[in-house]
Parts: C-alpha cells; structure tokens; sequence
C-alpha cells in the first residue's frame, strides 16, 4: 500500500493512546478541536478497543472519576488550560497523562508547572504534532478559511507573525509524523510590489526553525529511511491566480465548483437515493476516501468520467442480465441512474453509482444551462494568453463582452471573466473596470473584488490612460513546441502553474532565483544529479518488471505548502505528477478554495476588519460549570423535641403544664407531681451564657395558638 497521510496520522495517534494505557483501561479527554482531529482519522471503535472506557469532552459537564487515570489528548489553548487546571482542583481523575496536539507555549507551560501537587496530578506530557486534518491521502489540510485575510488583508498585520508561527508549527507537525526533515525551497516572486510578497520567505524560515529545533530535541528525528530526502515547498496564492478563477472539468473540481457540496468535518453532497421509488430516501452522501468510485474517477476529465462510469454499469448489467429492462437506453445517464434504482440489491454499490451518476448529470445539466462551453474558450485564453491554436489571441474584450451580454452566464460567472480579464491585461483604469460591471449587471460594490486582487500580487488597476501596460510574465511561458492542439481538450489547455512547479523540482531544474533553499546546499546542482540518477535507474527497468507491483516504499516525498487557500485543479497535478514521476507529491494548505469562496474572500479584503470576526480575536473562556464546587452533602437535623401534650389540654392563660426551659435553651428536668421546686429555683441563674439567645414566649402568642387549635379542632368535628 502506497502512503496515506490519513493512515500515518491514525498510527500515531492510536500508538501513543496504546503506550500509555498498557492493558490498563483509562478514559480519554478531548477537546472541541482534538476531537475533530481524532475523529477525521481514528475510528471511535479503534480508539475504545486499546482499553479505553469512555471519550469525553472537557468543556462538558462530566461524572467525577477519582478511581481512574485519564489521558487528556488538548489543543495548546488558553481556555483549554483553564479546563485542565479545573479538573486538577477537582481531583476528577486520578492522575492525568497530557497529550497536546502541538506545542504549548511557556506560559501555558509555566501555569501548569507551577500548580501545586501536579506532580501527583500529572504522569507525564508530550506533544504529537498532529494539529493538522488529512483530507486524502496526499492532500491535508488545517480547516482554516480564516488564513487568508490574516495573511493579507491590510488591517491584519499586528496578527501575522502570530499566525505565520501557528502555520509553521502546523507544517513542521506534518513533516514529523510523516518521519521527513526535508530540505526547505519556497517562492519568491519576481518584480513584486504588493506588501505580501515577502510571506513564503518568511514562512520557511519559520519552518526552518521549527524543524531545527525538532531535530535538536529528538536526537532520534529523521528516523532511519531508504528514501531520499525530502523536499518542502513552501508557496502562496500569489504564484497562480488563474487557477481557482478558471473553469476545471475534471469531475472533482467541477462538481465542488457547481455544485452545492457541504464542506465541513465531512464532505458531502445532499441527494435523493432510488429517487422515484417507494425507497427513495432524502441523504448526505460523504465524498471521502471509502468511496472508491470517487477515488477513481475525481481527477478524470468529467468526459473520461461519465464514459467510465456508464461503461463500469454495462459491465454490471453484462454479469447480471435480469435486472436489465427492455425499454432503457444504457447510453443515457438518467436511464441508468433509473435502472440503478431498481436494484434491490448490491445497496453500497447502488448507493454511490446513484449519486455519482446524479453528481454527473446534474454537472452536465449546469454545463449546457450557463453554456459553460462559450465561456471556457474565453477563459483558456484569458489563462494562458493564447488562442485555441495556441496563438496571441485577437478582439478578447469584444469576446468577454458577447458572453457579459448573455444572459445564460451566470452572475458568478461574469464577475470571474472580468477578474480574469483585468489580470491578462495586467491592469485596467478605474472607470473601465466600473463600466464593464454596468454592462454586466453586477453591483457596483463589486470593483472592489477587482481592485484587492492587487493585495495577493494581482496586476488588475492601473492609474491612466498614459500608465504603460505591464502585463505579468508567466512564471512558465507556454512551450509551443510541446503544446497539444486536441479538439478534445481544448477546454482544458490551462495547467496550474504548481505542474510546471512540480515539473521541474522533479527534475531537479527548478529555477533557484525564484525558489532558493533556505539553506542552500553545497552543490547548487545536487538535486539535478539526484533526479538524473533516479531516471537511469527507472529508464533501465523493463516495463513489465513494473506491471501489477506496489508503489515503491522508498519513494521520495515532496510536500508542498499552499497559503492562502490551494484549488482541487492544484491537487490532481500533484497526484498526476506523483504517478509520472514516481514520487509521493502532498498537498498541504489550510483551506481548499472554490471560485466563489475565492471571490468572497478576495472581495472581503476591503471590509472593516471588526466586521470579519475573526477567531484570533475572539477570546474563549472555558466553561462557567467547570468551576462550580459541589454543594455538600445534606447534614441530617436531628427532630425537634416533642412537647407532650397533657390529659387536661393546657392550662387556663396558655401556661404549659411542664416546666419551662431554662433560660439560655437548655432543657430542664421535669419536677415530680406535687413537689414544689424550691430548690431548682434558689440554684437558677438569671444570666444568658454566651452566644445563646434566650428562648421567650409571650401569653398573647400562645393564645392565638390555643385559639387557633380550637377552631381546628372545631372544624374537623373533634372534641374540644
């Protein structure tokens, strides 16, 4: 089995909750965010098999369990600690085994160091560097849309260096579960003047560090491998602004493009399964690697996609004639998706053939609804800045115009084409950019979208007539004697810039002006004899040596970090890379963009920051019932002596037929019949002892009790 970051995640983790249990059973306390880091690669199933008796939360109200040890796997945060630090005063557990998902600051280190007893409390701590979530097995990433205006927005810079350190610890973490100290290269941009420019130097750097300082800790870090060293690139959105612009038509970017997938803790798609039967049944279908219909298909063009999957069903029906009807057309998606429905059996596997024949067909329908076709072909060549025969094109405004004026392009759609088209021109004057979205229909609040591409290194403005055109030159120039003119794919003529990226670092003939090491080897050319050697070893291979093997184990690894967010269209080069090269290329970034998300968040640029809410200014507070102490137990009273009532009732005046209680409280013993107590009352002291009150009583009151019992009494027909 090939690497699967998802997989080495889930080892380390249930390792080190194993290590520490040893057939011992304990309970495991998570927080909000490791849970979500747990759950995205661990099965609960998994975790309460390695002698775990219960998961539970720290922020929720919990039984108290002083009879058992627990291991608190947290997040490094502030109210996290206070958390902590409650169940320690309440001795909930009887001792802790602490595991952070990345580093604790001193503060927090100190907090916990200086609190009393915690050498009782606590059995040991450690740090797992897993502050990260594997979405697939080369793509991760950290769940946070936030990055992007921390790292460019204007008003943010007093929370960048916070932020760019919490990135590097987070890109470190992968490196070292993934057992790599990797050389580091990243981006620098030629001619650049937006203030972000300097971001992937120091961001490496920072990485840099935090894997030094790894390295010096854990004398045992790299851990012994055959590979060959790995590479860290560290990049940003700024590199290729085409890309989560232009239309992608590989089935996984067009369907996360036009459709509407929930991107949450899972993927997934809300469809109606067995539609139009007595089982049809309303469902989120997760898109996850489980899937193996998705797996296969997501990085094929949807063409290659839906041929696949219509030939895949006729295979089925080929082994199973009976459930072919009659009168359907195996060539029409809706007609297999029809028969699909039918099936009683095989439900998985009906299940996902549904909804990735529905995901397809409704892709299509969208395709031919907003003639997606028409606005390819102006957007290949707005991209690549060259015509469909990979010439310079010619009256590109009069076609962005015609497709402006069509009313089957979305408003989503126009606004991308003038985005795309200001950035090919290298820069547009205020006034055009404002009548372009008048002619368009979009609101005029939209050209501040255009203009803050400007924030992320995009050339879209300019100052007047008289500025001269500097229109970007592509990292990458097109190679024209190489390029494919297929008919078939002329919509698709467009590649990321991180393939020829990958190109070239695979090669080892990446240009290092534009990606330098931040610590430049020896030999500048190491890496190209490097990847000379590695093509002389696969050139001497027969092919047939190769057919039906595993992936190599000792495969070089390439990780490539993305701020600001990567496109799906950026994560199949990889894998694509990957399999033509022989390398395990991962994608790391901390969100995966759409082109709407990428738009909003271009066009947010702009906005007040207090109006962005952003959750590095939110402070968080552990919760109030952490800190609530238990109200003791109930003291049973002891019952209030019972005053005899006598044979008579009482006495004429309300005066009781026993002797009084002596002054101060304190009973008396009762005097005998007939016996004057002339003694007890020469000894009976008139002074109250200290802090007693005394015991009065007036006749008034015992009269209106004894009036008070005789109407009761009255009442209730007793005798009186």
């Amino acid at each position: 089995m090939g690497l699967s970051v998802i997989e080495e995640q889930h080892n380390v983790i249930l390792q080190e909750i194993k290590n520490i249990t040893q057939n011992d059973w304990k309970c495991l306390i998570v927080d909000e965010n490791s849970k979500k880091i747990v759950d995205n690669a661990v099965k609960a199933d998994d975790i309460l098999n390695s002698n775990i008796a219960t998961i539970e939360r720290i922020e929720d109200r919990r039984e108290p369990n002083p009879e058992m040890d627990a291991i608190y796997l947290l997040s490094p945060e502030p109210h996290i600690v206070d958390c902590l630090l409650a169940d320690f005063e309440r001795r909930r557990y009887r001792r802790g085994y602490l595991v952070w998902t990345n580093l604790l600051e001193p503060g927090l280190r100190r907090r916990l160091d200086d609190y009393p007893n915690i050498r009782q409390l606590r059995v040991s701590s450690r740090t797992l560097f897993i502050d990260f979530y594997p979405r697939e097995t080369h793509l991760v990433t950290f769940r946070d849309p936030w990055s992007f205006p921390m790292l460019y927005h204007p008003s943010c810079n007093a929370l960048v260096p916070k932020h760019m350190q919490l990135l590097a610890q987070r890109i470190a973490g992968i490196c070292i579960t993934l057992g790599e100290y990797p050389k580091v290269r990243y981006y620098r941009p030629k001619n650049a003047i937006h203030e972000a420019s300097v971001l992937c130097t120091h961001l490496a750097r920072f990485v840099q560090e935090e894997l030094d300082g790894y390295a010096q800790w854990d004398s045992n870090f790299p851990p012994p491998s055959t590979r060959p060293q790995s590479t860290l690139l560290i990049t940003d959105r700024s590199m290729d602004l085409m890309a989560p612009l232009v239309h992608e038509f590989t089935y996984q970017a067009m369907a996360h493009d036009l459709l509407p997938i929930k991107d949450g803790d899972k993927v997934t798609f809300h469809t109606t399964i067995n539609e139009g039967t007595q089982e049809a049944e309303e469902k989120d279908m997760e898109l996850a690697e489980k899937d193996k219909i998705w797996v296969e298909n997501r990085h094929r063009h949807m063409k290659d996609t839906i041929d696949k999957l219509m030939g895949d069903f006729q295979k089925f029906l080929d082994q199973n004639p009976h459930f072919t009807k009659e009168s359907a057309d195996p060539t029409s998606l809706s007609a297999i998706r029809d028969m699909m429905a039918g099936l009683p059996q095989f439900q998985e596997m009906k299940q996902a053939y549904s909804l990735h024949l529905t995901m397809a067909q409704e892709c299509m329908n969208i395709f031919q609804h907003h003639k997606l076709s028409d606005t390819a072909i102006v957007e290949q060549t707005l991209a690549t800045g060259l015509d469909e025969d990979y010439k310079k094109p010619k009256n590109t405004l009069d076609s962005v115009v015609r497709l402006l004026d069509d009313d089957a392009v979305s408003t989503g759609d126009r606004l991308r084409l003038i985005a795309m088209y200001a950035l090919y021109r290298g820069g547009m004057i205020l006034d055009d950019v404002k009548k372009l979205l008048a002619h368009s229909g979009l609101p005029p609040q939209d050209v501040e979208t255009v203009v803050n591409f400007e924030h992320i290194g995009g050339r879209t403005m300019k100052q007047g007539l008289k500025d001269p055109q500097q229109p970007t030159v592509p990292l990458f120039p097109v190679d024209l004697k190489n390029a494919q003119n297929e008919d078939e794919y002329t919509l698709s003529r467009y590649e990321p810039v991180l393939k020829q990226v990958l190109d070239g670092l695979t090669k080892g003939s990446l240009d290092q002006t534009s990606f330098p090491y931040v610590k430049p080897p020896l030999d500048p050319n190491e890496d190209l004899v490097a990847a000379q050697a590695g093509s002389l070893r696969a050139a001497g291979r027969p092919n047939w040596a190769a057919a039906g093997r595993r992936p190599p184990e000792n495969r070089q690894r390439l990780i490539v970090f993305m701020a600001g967010g990567a496109t799906y269209s950026e994560s199949r080069v990889c894998y694509e890379i990957g399999n033509e090269r022989s390398r395990d290329v991962i994608l790391a970034t901390s969100h995966m963009l759409t082109p709407q998300l990428f738009l909003r968040q271009i066009g947010d640029l702009s906005r007040d920051k207090r109006q962005l809410d952003l959750p590095a200014e939110r402070k968080k507070h552990a919760p109030a019932h952490l800190f609530e102490r238990p109200a003791p137990p109930p003291q049973a009273q002891p019952p209030p002596p019972r005053q005899p009532v006598p044979a008579g009732g009482p006495r004429p005046g309300g005066l009781p037929s026993q002797p009084m209680a002596r002054p101060g409280g304190l009973p008396s013993r009762p005097v005998p019949s007939g016996t004057v107590p002339t003694q007890a009352m020469a000894n009976m002291s008139i002074s109250n002892p200290p802090n007693h009150r005394p015991t009065t009583s007036s006749s008034s009151h015992d009269d209106g009790k004894l009036h008070k019992e005789k109407k009761r009494r009255n009442f209730l027909g007793l005798k009186k």
